[in-house]
């Protein structure tokens, strides 16, 4: 067999057959051996409403850096219709996610859980540019976190209701029921913080308008993207991204909310004329000291029942 004969032996550096476009003069445009340079799909961090990913109705957004102020992305600015719109939402979809059961509403933020711990290596990415130390342990503490809160979902009402002795032949009893709608300004911990002030709040019924992390909202969007494929219904969590100052009075002087959680509120003033407004029409406000919160705890109760009513019934015994 003479050389020209071969197989497999084309020289070094040099094709045995060039594929069109390949070798040629096309090819050479683009240079020897490189591959053709690609845009990158820059990602636009939206709102989230009603299970929807819109822009903000006013078209206002603003650049969010990472601890090392490089530029990362842009996020919408929500404005008060925003929140107007978030509130109606989580308003509409009240009825039914409190009629489902304690078991159900478990089993689906079991499933969050699960979704967030298929996307560890984004959140890790997206919690390490924002300056979160140990990223990687921090994601896992927040699967586990909502692994925890799914297990109190169908036990909370044993543990805050109760059967009262009375003087008279009737039974007396007092069980827990979800508030409403809750307005939560989240802390400025982008991840375990925010799912540790939205699952207690969702997994005993109510519904929720939360305002995230100014500095790092983008882990909060990228929830919303877990919380949009794991058989949450939409309306249940309602994210907008923004200022916490220009947002939160607005929510506290809702009369269709119920709850306001001013975890993220630092400043005093702010939480003050919050606290002020949500007493117009007596909503529960729940505010514990920012400085004193340790994410990282064990969680205990607080949280679940800072949201829930008590209702009490009588009945006759004997009938």
């Amino acid at each position: 067999m003479s050389k020209a004969e071969r197989p497999g032996r084309a020289r070094a550096g040099k094709q045995a057959s060039a594929p069109a476009g390949e070798g040629t003069g096309e090819g050479d445009a683009l240079g020897a051996g490189r591959e053709p340079a690609r845009l990158a799909v820059r990602k636009t961090y939206k709102l989230y409403i009603g299970g929807a990913f819109p822009r903000s109705e006013s078209g206002r957004s603003y650049a969010v850096a990472s601890s090392r102020g490089d530029f990362l992305a842009n996020a919408s600015r929500a404005s008060r219709k925003d929140a107007r719109d978030a509130v109606s939402a989580a308003r509409k979809a009240f009825g039914g996610w409190s009629g489902a059961t304690a078991y159900n509403r478990g089993q689906i933020l079991y499933r969050v859980a699960e979704m967030l711990e298929g996307r560890r290596a984004q959140f890790t990415a997206e919690l390490a540019e924002a300056g979160t130390k140990r990223a990687g342990e921090v994601v896992d503490a927040a699967v586990d976190r909502l692994v925890w809160y799914a297990g109190w979902s169908d036990k909370i009402a044993a543990v805050a209701g109760s059967s009262n002795p009375v003087a008279g032949p009737y039974f007396n009893i007092s069980t827990p029921e979800p508030t409403g709608v809750v307005a939560v300004v989240a802390p400025d911990e982008p991840l375990l913080g925010l799912v540790s002030v939205i699952a207690p709040v969702i997994v005993t019924g109510n519904t929720c308008v939360v305002v995230a992390s100014e500095r790092a909202p983008l882990p909060s969007i990228t929830l919303a993207e877990v919380l949009a494929t794991s058989d949450l219904p939409g309306g249940v969590v309602n994210i907008l991204t923004g200022s916490a100052a220009e947002l939160a009075p607005w929510l506290a002087a809702h009369m269709d909310v119920n709850a306001l959680d001013l975890t993220g509120v630092g400043d005093e003033g702010l939480a003050v004329a919050c606290e002020e407004a949500a007493a117009e029409n007596l909503k529960r406000v729940f505010r514990p000291s920012a400085t004193a919160t340790d994410w990282s705890a064990d969680p205990g109760t607080r949280r679940l029942t800072a949201f829930l009513e008590t209702k009490t019934v009588w009945h006759p015994t004997g009938v």
